[in-house]
């Protein structure tokens, strides 16, 4: 058989160290919620800037749970690097401005929920991960409102 024969095989684990729910381990027939796991893994990864697979994460600690026990201070830290990347040069400036300051309390709101949404989607346990056309729908909304 060719190696790209044993790629297709259903017997291995697919997907990327990091990504891959952890009932693959445990030999549990294909669903849907195991992509619904990499998805949050996913949205965890793109507002934290943090791989599930960097050096900080052990067995003990994971993406999952470093972002479910920073959740407030890691908000505070994305958002305020996000007002510098706008070209805001001191975040305590920032804030004196009402604008400003009701822009950074939108982008900490928004980014408090997708995080939230990345949590619920890669519990560990499949039936209590959140339903990806429930995180579909809520991603929108929480893009209309940053937007609005």
């Amino acid at each position: 058989m060719s190696v790209f024969g044993n790629q297709l095989s259903s017997i291995g684990i697919r997907g990327s160290v990091g990504y891959v729910a952890p009932e693959y381990g445990m030999g549990s027939e294909v669903s849907t919620y195991r992509d619904i796991y990499s998805f949050g893994i996913l949205l965890l990864e793109m507002f934290t800037g943090k791989r599930p697979t960097d050096h900080m994460f052990s067995d003990s600690l994971k993406l999952h749970n470093y972002v479910k026990t920073t959740l407030p201070e890691l908000v505070s830290e994305i958002s305020e690097s996000l007002l510098l990347q706008e070209g805001t040069t001191n975040v305590a400036e920032a804030h004196r401005h009402n604008r400003l300051n009701v822009r950074a309390q939108k982008i900490e709101e928004c980014l408090t929920l997708i995080l939230g949404i990345g949590i619920a989607c890669s519990v560990e346990s499949p039936t209590n991960r959140k339903d990806i056309s429930d995180a579909a729908s809520e991603l929108q909304s929480i893009s209309r409102n940053l937007l609005n």
